[in-house]
């Protein structure tokens, strides 16, 4: 009997798991398929084939599905942007690593990425910014620092970082795209976007020495 009771807890952790994960599946398809605005609650628990009481017990709405998948996948961006810039030693590592990061990630879960860049009025709901505002200050402070450990040459660092976050941005948006098209190849395409990106900068940064900091300011023809 004993021996019933320890095992009992552990069946009821590895159904709710199991059920959590149905729902958010079930959420993903049902997202990329009808999109967030048209997915309703009935759509998602039928394709679960749980109780519409069995939903209630993990999610409330909607949004609270959109907010678990979406920490998901800024927790394991956040956890690998931590280690890059840890481990960033030269210009190169740190936009590497950097890139290799925001790529792994958007390869892991292509679907949650685009629903954050279609659905910005729903992140602002949810977190009070949106995501892009989130992202760039980080990025600022990551660029600040890497400037001052003399990690990259001390440019305009609004034009810096408005370069990288939009390459970035863009990249990660057709690799999104390419990786929910071909899973098998997700881990491929993140490290060749990765390559692409950090060449493209480390060509920039070396080709014109005008918009550094000690620079005269650029003139503008009238």
């Amino acid at each position: 009997m004993s021996e019933t009771k320890k095992e009992a807890p552990g069946k009821r952790e590895l159904n709710r798991i199991r059920n959590r994960k149905a729902i958010l599946d079930a959420a993903r398809e049902c997202f990329r398929e009808l999109g967030y605005d048209n997915t309703t609650i009935r759509d998602i628990v039928r394709r679960t084939g749980l109780a519409a009481g069995t939903f209630y017990n993990y999610f409330s709405s909607k949004q609270d599905i959109f907010a678990a998948l979406l920490t998901d996948f800024l927790g394991q961006l956040n956890h690998n942007l931590t280690e890059s810039r840890q481990a960033a030693s030269s210009a190169e590592d740190f936009i590497y690593s950097a890139y290799l990061a925001l790529f792994k990630a958007t390869a892991s879960d292509p679907l949650v990425y685009e629903l954050a860049h279609r659905n910005d009025h729903a992140i602002r709901e949810l977190f009070g910014s949106d995501i892009l505002g989130l992202t760039i200050m980080s990025l600022e402070e990551d660029v600040k620092d890497a400037v001052e450990h003399g990690l990259l040459p001390d440019l305009d660092q609004e034009y810096l970082c408005a370069a990288f976050f939009g390459v970035g941005y863009e990249l990660s948006l057709r690799l999104a795209h390419r990786a929910h098209r071909n899973p098998d190849n997700a881990g491929t395409e993140a490290r060749n976007a990765t390559r692409f990106a950090t060449n493209l900068f480390l060509n920039g940064l070396r080709l014109d020495p005008l918009f550094r900091n000690d620079a005269p300011s650029p003139t503008i023809a009238e």
